[in-house]
């Protein structure tokens, strides 16, 4: 079994919420505890649209083919058997930035 590091960026088969249907595409990798599972948020090339997405500035060196944000609040747990393959990495910067954010939500909930 593969292990993912955080801030990896990775194409998956997303099941979309009430629809039986898969859609590929980039996520960001947030946790893998070792286990057949990882947690995955969605990238996204629609515009920032949420005080949870984040812009991910240096997307090109993350692998992604166009401008994109991470979605902090399209969060899944995946088999990672659904993951068809690694395209890259967060820079340092993106994934500091990323980081901070879940920080931010995280301190909301208490």
């Amino acid at each position: 079994m593969e292990n993912y590091q955080p801030g990896e960026v990775v194409l998956v088969a997303f099941l979309f919420s009430g629809a039986t249907e898969f859609k590929r595409r980039p996520g960001l990798v947030l946790l893998d505890t070792g286990d057949e599972d990882i947690i995955v948020a969605k990238i996204t090339s629609r515009s920032s649209q949420t005080t949870f997405d984040v812009e991910i500035l240096e997307w090109q060196q993350a692998g992604l083919r166009r401008e994109s944000v991470v979605r902090l609040h399209k969060v899944n747990t995946l088999e990672k058997r659904l993951i068809e393959q690694r395209l890259g990495l967060l820079t340092s910067n993106d994934w500091l930035r990323v980081c901070h954010r879940l920080q931010q939500i995280w301190s909301s909930v208490t």
